[in-house]
C-alpha cells in the first residue's frame, strides 16, 4: 500500500478517472478475488487470536473463562462459531481495573525511552470516566493509508480543498479525516466545530470542494444556508464526506442533503474503538459503503446469539475484528450497531463486500412501543420523503397510563411557514392538517404502527451542530 502520498496521475488513459487520477488508492487490494481476500483474512484473524492470547491479558482471561483457545479456529466460520465477544462495558470495566488504558493493551516502550503511543484520544465519557485510546506509532501511521484509501474511495482527490466540521477534541473525529485528507495531499481546512454561518461564509470564500461532517449537521446547514439566502446546491462543494452516526445512507437523508447542496454524499465512519474508523466508506457509485474486510473484519449475526451468521441480505447485529492493529486490538467487537450486507459487484470495481444503507441505527436505541420495534432511523427515513417538513424534528414516548405513547414531533420547513403564514387561519390550519396527514402515512407505513405527529414552526426544536438528539423517552424506568 502507499505510504506517503497519493497515487501519481494515469498517463496512458487507462484505469483514470474523469479527473485524470488513478481510479483506487491500491488497485490490486481493492479489485481482489473475494475468495483469495477470505485467505488473507482468515490468516490474519488466526495471527490476531495468537497475538492476543500470548501478549494481552484482558484476552487470555476472557478466552480461558469460555473454553476457548486460538488453535480452535481453522476457518471463518469456526471464527464466527467459537469465539465470544467483547463489549463496551467489558472494555469500560477493564480500563478501571487496569488504569490507564486496560489490559488489552501492551507496553510500547522503546530502548530510547518512547512511549511508543503516538496518540492518546478517548470517548466522551457522559456516564463517568471516558474510555482512554491509545494508538501505536505503527498503527497511527498504517491508520493515515486506510484512511486515505477510504476517502480515495469516496472521490477526494489531491486537487480538493476539504473543509473539516468534525470536532478536533478528545474523540478521534476529525483527526482520522485529517489523517486520510493528508495523506492522498489535499488542501485541508480543519476548521472543526464553530458557528454554522462561518462554516458557510467560509466555504463561499474559499470555495471548499469537500465538505466534511456529520449527516445531521449537513442537514442543519441547510436551513441556516437558506436563512442566510446562500444556494448550496449552486456552489463549490462536490463531496460531502459525512459520518459520526446513521443517515448518510439512509435514501430519503441522503437525497434530502443531495438535492439541497448539489453535491454526492458519501458515508463513512465506524465506532472510536474501532479506529481507524473509515473501515466502511461509500464509493462515488452511491451502491452503500463498502467494507475494507482485510483491515478490519466484519461479521453479522443474529442480534441473540453472536455466534450464529446471518445471511447475505438479513439483518443483524454488527461484530467488528481488528487484523492488523496491535495497541488496544478489538476482536469480534460488538458496538450494538445493526445492518445488512450485499456482496454483489459494484460499478466501482471494488470487490468488497457492502452495507446497502450504512449502519442502520443502534440495536438498544431500538424503542418497543405497544409490541412494535421503532427504529430511529425508520422515523427518520419517512420524514425525509415529506415535502414541507424542515431538518429537525423529535421522538417522544411517555407512558402516560396503562399502554406506551409515542409523537413525532417534526418542524415545517421555512418556505412551508412563509407560505402558512399568508393564509387564513383556517386554511393554514387545513394545510397543517394535510401535512400532518401524510406525515403520518409515511411513518405508519415505516413503522407499523399509527404515530401522531405534531407540527412544529422552525426554530421550535434545538438546532444540531454536531450529532443529532432524536429520542426522549419519557416512561418510567423499571
Amino acid at each position: 500500500m502507499n505510504s506517503a502520498a497519493a497515487p501519481h496521475t494515469v498517463a496512458d488513459g487507462t484505469d483514470r478517472d474523469d479527473r485524470g487520477f488513478a481510479r483506487f488508492w491500491d488497485a490490486e487490494r481493492e479489485t481482489r478475488d473475494p475468495r483469495d481476500r477470505d485467505a488473507v483474512v482468515l490468516d490474519r484473524i488466526r495471527h490476531q487470536l495468537h497475538y492476543v492470547y500470548d501478549r494481552l491479558p484482558f484476552y487470555r482471561r476472557h478466552y480461558d473463562a469460555h473454553g476457548f483457545h486460538p488453535d480452535d479456529v481453522r476457518s471463518l466460520a469456526d471464527f464466527t462459531a467459537k469465539v465470544p465477544v467483547i463489549t463496551k462495558r467489558m472494555l469500560v470495566a477493564d480500563q478501571a481495573e487496569h488504569p490507564p488504558f486496560g489490559s488489552y493493551t501492551r507496553d510500547f516502550s522503546g530502548p530510547d525511552g518512547s512511549t511508543g503511543i503516538a496518540r492518546i484520544h478517548g470517548s466522551s465519557g457522559t456516564s463517568g470516566t471516558p474510555t482512554l485510546y491509545a494508538v501505536s506509532r505503527g498503527d497511527w501511521d498504517r491508520a493515515a493509508d486506510v484512511h486515505a484509501m477510504a476517502q480515495w474511495c469516496a472521490g477526494v482527490r489531491p486537487d480538493d480543498i476539504a473543509q473539516v466540521g468534525f470536532p478536533f477534541g478528545l474523540f478521534f473525529g476529525g483527526w482520522g479525516v485529517l489523517q486520510g485528507l493528508e495523506r492522498i495531499g489535499a488542501t485541508v481546512f480543519p476548521l472543526g466545530v464553530t458557528d454554522s454561518e462561518r462554516h458557510l461564509e467560509l466555504i463561499g470564500r474559499l470555495r471548499s470542494t469537500v465538505f466534511t461532517a456529520t449527516p445531521s449537521y449537513c442537514v442543519h446547514l441547510l436551513s441556516v444556508a437558506e436563512r442566510m439566502g446562500v444556494d448550496l446546491a449552486a456552489g463549490s462543494v462536490r463531496t460531502l464526506l459525512v459520518g459520526g452516526e446513521p443517515g448518510g445512507s439512509l435514501p430519503g437523508t441522503r437525497r434530502l442533503i443531495e438535492q439541497g447542496w448539489g453535491a454526492t454524499v458519501v458515508d463513512a465512519g465506524s465506532t472510536s474503538e474501532m479506529y481507524p474508523f473509515q473501515t466502511s466508506v461509500g464509493c462515488t457509485a452511491g451502491t452503500g459503503t463498502h467494507l475494507i474486510t482485510d483491515e478490519v473484519h466484519v461479521e453479522v449475526v443474529a442480534p441473540d446469539d453472536p455466534h450464529t451468521a446471518v445471511p447475505v441480505g438479513g439483518r443483524g447485529a454488527v461484530v467488528y475484528t481488528h487484523l492488523w492493529r496491535e495497541s488496544q486490538p478489538m476482536i469480534r467487537f460488538a458496538p450494538g450497531d445493526e445492518t445488512y450486507l450485499a456482496d454483489d459487484p459494484c460499478p466501482c470495481g471494488r470487490t468488497y463486500p457492502r452495507m446497502p444503507e450504512g449502519v442502520l441505527g443502534r440495536l438498544d436505541d431500538m424503542l418497543v412501543v405497544r409490541g412494535a420495534n421503532v427504529f430511529p432511523s425508520a422515523v427518520e427515513t419517512a420524514l425525509r420523503s415529506i415535502d414541507g417538513l424542515g431538518p429537525e424534528f423529535r421522538i417522544r414516548v411517555a407512558r402516560p397510563a396503562a399502554l406506551d405513547e409515542i409523537t413525532v414531533q417534526a418542524e415545517v420547513s421555512a418556505p412551508t411557514a412563509a407560505t402558512l403564514a399568508g393564509l387564513s387561519a383556517a386554511d393554514a390550519d387545513a394545510a397543517r392538517r394535510e401535512i400532518a396527514g401524510r406525515t403520518e402515512q409515511a411513518l405508519r407505513r415505516a413503522v407499523a404502527i399509527t404515530v401522531p405527529v405534531e407540527l412544529l414552526d422552525p426554530g421550535t426544536l434545538p438546532e444540531t451542530t454536531f450529532k443529532a438528539r432524536r429520542v426522549v423517552d419519557e416512561r418510567p424506568r423499571a
